[in-house]
């Protein structure tokens, strides 16, 4: 006998009980800030970006100081985090573009960040939800991951992820729901070996 579906809002009042501290772990204090980390966190952990940041922070203090930083010199800094020569390449290109085309401020609408080097919708997606308060739903590995696994969503694209969510999902739901399921794929619904027994919604997820 098929599972009966359970309403997503349903799914996420669970999460949202199990997960009530679950938040954007990069460390930032303002758009700018928040945009470098997210760029820097490709392919890498948030506490290894936040291990780097306050000290690239401190010295590079605006879009400007990004922009006019050498690329040998950048690459030092963030030299720990893998890819460096490209999130350096990105970071200063971005910046530029923030400081040519935006009078230094990080723009908040999607249709201008994603035009940033080193910016896609995901990143463009945590900057507008986390920095600017619009809701907004950014898609990496462990969203791609639980919403397919739940049976929310049929692919493994994540911008066709992105409007399939937004379809299905409340748009209530929209500013917590990134962050609600990175912290269950981290926690519980991990890529290799999910965690199935202690699942808190187990016996609401097809997989």
């Amino acid at each position: 006998m098929p599972m009966k579906k359970t309403p997503p809002g349903k799914i996420l009042q669970i999460l949202e009980r199990t997960y009530p501290d679950a938040k954007c772990t990069l460390v930032y204090r303002n758009p700018l800030h928040l945009l470098v980390a997210t760029i820097l966190s490709a392919q890498c952990t948030d506490e290894r970006v936040n291990k780097v940041t306050p000290g690239l922070f401190r010295k590079y203090r605006t879009a400007e100081a990004f922009a006019r930083s050498g690329q040998s010199e950048l690459e030092k800094h963030i030299h720990s985090l893998g890819f460096y020569r490209q999130k350096a390449k990105s970071i200063r290109a971005c910046c530029q573009s923030i400081v040519d085309d935006h009078g230094g401020d990080v723009p908040d609408r999607m249709e201008d960040l994603v035009k940033l080097a080193g910016v896609g919708r995901k990143t463009a997606n945590v900057v507008l939800n986390e920095a600017f308060g619009e809701a907004a739903i950014a898609v990496d590995t462990h969203v791609l991951r639980t919403s397919n696994r739940l049976g929310w969503i049929n692919t493994r694209e994540p911008v066709k992820a992105e409007f399939q969510i937004m379809e299905l999902i409340p748009e209530k739901w929209w500013p917590r729901f990134t962050m609600l399921m990175i912290f269950h794929g981290r926690n519980c619904c991990t890529a290799r070996n999910p965690n199935c027994a202690a699942c808190p919604v187990a016996r609401h997820c097809p997989y």
